[in-house]
């Protein structure tokens, strides 16, 4: 009868187990499925050790990952038996564990934290910590190996053959899961990287055409700053072009809105001593921080430090192996350009060198176009007091005198009587008088009418000489030409 007996609970022993496996693999089953909806490795992390306890028992969790761009284990703790738990990863003990496990792709199944010889400061750390028997299981997909899942208790010989079975299967789960998070971070920073490249290179095309729009230094340097805020953020920028023969920089455009007036357009800043002086003398560009500003020890130095500036990132505009001037971006923050705004400040500085060329160029054109007008303007006035006549030339006191009667006479509306001998030049003192006098613009006007200027003018002439002879001769003006032919020119 008892052995009977015996039979009966064998039976029932191995139907409990066989129920307890049931519910362990459905459990597992919906926490698969509850865990590989996530997205974020930190709200997986947050998620794991709740949901597995379901179908493993344990006091202590530890998920340790590979970083391929560390080239390490970084240890992820999910529990631990105490709540003041430290571990700071890439000092976690368990990241070797994990990287052998994972190498390995074997389990580390320790009953007795005591007695292992394998990892024994692993060891003597978990029993420190309150844990004595321990099982690492690998976490592998089909394509590559993630790393390991670490369980722990404070039981010894906690984990049996059949566990470590169901362990492995926890962690083909949880791979899953890490993987599918994983590839969703790849994707959102592939992303991320796709559309901080599309805004970079919107920028630079915005700059580009507002380099080729503008040939002015202070349109440019305001257009670049303010397009350049939206992806580099920053309250100082200058544009200061360079001067070889004095080597001096001088600073043409600024855009500082909250400035003391320490800094100011039209600045001079002597090469020897000065931020920029360093990035366009050794023509590479050169980030300055608070603690360099003060070992320059210069009067632009003390500006730069009274100003409130933190850091700067001056860059050197060279245009055809000639440096041209700088760039300077500044913040009123510590530190404020890591390499990728680096990168594309050096990318801007190439534009505003090209602009800085073409507006400097534009502008000796302007002052040269400038020039030759205020030249031709006092040419003609020096033209116009020694010779104000355009078709008679000379310098002999007759010929002055007659011109000087004429200027006096011509702007009159008096009638005018020119006598001399043929070939004397009546025709050309006629001719200047008309230019002298308000008639000139009453030919205009009858020109507009339809009437021909030279055959209106001598209608007018002939009919105003016979006027004169026939009855107010007594009363004209008589000019009377009577210098020698070589004074005038047709």
């Amino acid at each position: 009868m008892p052995y009977i007996f015996t039979a009966v609970n064998d039976h029932t022993l191995a139907f409990r187990q066989t129920d307890l496996l049931h519910s362990r693999y459905q459990a597992l089953l919906e926490i698969s499925e509850a865990i590989a909806s996530h997205r974020e490795l930190d709200q997986l992390f947050r998620d794991l050790a709740p949901r597995l306890h379901r179908v493993v028992e344990f006091d202590f969790a530890n998920l340790i990952l590979y970083e391929p761009t560390r080239k390490s284990m970084r240890s992820h703790v999910l529990e631990t038996p105490e709540t003041a738990y430290a571990c700071p990863p890439g000092e976690c003990p368990m990241e070797t564990v994990g990287g052998w496990v994972r190498d390995t792709q074997n389990p580390w199944i320790v009953s007795n934290v005591m007695h292992d010889k394998q990892f024994p400061n692993v060891a003597e750390w978990l029993r420190d910590h309150g844990v004595f028997s321990v099982c690492v299981v690998p976490v592998t997909t089909a394509l590559r190996k993630l790393g390991a899942l670490a369980f722990g208790s404070r039981m010894a010989a906690a984990y049996s053959e059949i566990d470590v079975i169901f362990l492995q299967q926890v962690a083909r789960q949880v791979a899953v899961a890490v993987d599918n998070a994983l590839n969703f971070e790849q994707a959102q920073s592939g992303q991320q990287q796709l559309q901080n490249e599309r805004d970079r290179l919107g920028l630079l095309l915005e700059i580009t055409n507002t380099i080729v729009s503008s040939l002015d230094l202070h349109e440019l340097l305001n257009a670049v700053s303010a397009s350049l805020k939206r992806l580099v953020p920053h309250e100082y920028a200058s544009l200061s072009l360079y001067d070889p023969e004095t080597q001096r920089l001088q600073i043409h455009a600024l855009d500082f809105p909250v400035s003391k007036g320490l800094l100011k357009e039209g600045l001079w800043v002597p090469v020897e001593g000065s931020p920029t002086g360093r990035a366009i003398m050794s023509g590479k560009p050169i980030l300055i921080t608070r603690a360099d500003i003060a070992q320059f020890g210069s009067d632009i130095a003390r500006r730069i430090f009274d100003e409130g500036l933190k850091s700067a990132y001056c860059l050197p505009l060279i245009s055809h192996g000639r440096a041209l001037g700088t760039l300077v971006v500044a913040s009123l923050r510590e530190e404020h350009f890591p390499e990728r705004d680096a990168e594309l400040l050096r990318h801007i500085a190439n534009q505003v060198a090209i602009g800085g060329e073409n507006a400097r160029a534009f502008r000796r054109m302007a002052d040269r176009a400038q020039t030759l007008r205020e030249e031709k303007l006092y040419l003609q006035d020096e033209i116009r007091t020694e010779y104000n006549f355009e078709e008679i030339i000379g310098d002999s006191m007759s010929l002055r005198r007659i011109l000087d009667q004429l200027q006096t006479a011509a702007p009159t509306d008096s009638t005018i009587l020119i006598l001399g001998e043929t070939g004397t030049g009546k025709e050309l003192i006629a001719r200047a008088i008309h230019h002298l006098s308000a008639r000139r613009e009453n030919a205009r006007e009858s020109e507009l009418r339809g009437h021909s200027d030279r055959p209106l003018r001598k209608r007018t002439i002939r009919a105003r000489k016979r006027r004169v002879y026939r009855r107010y001769r007594p009363a004209h003006r008589q000019i009377r030409v009577g210098a020698p032919r070589n004074h005038f020119s047709r």
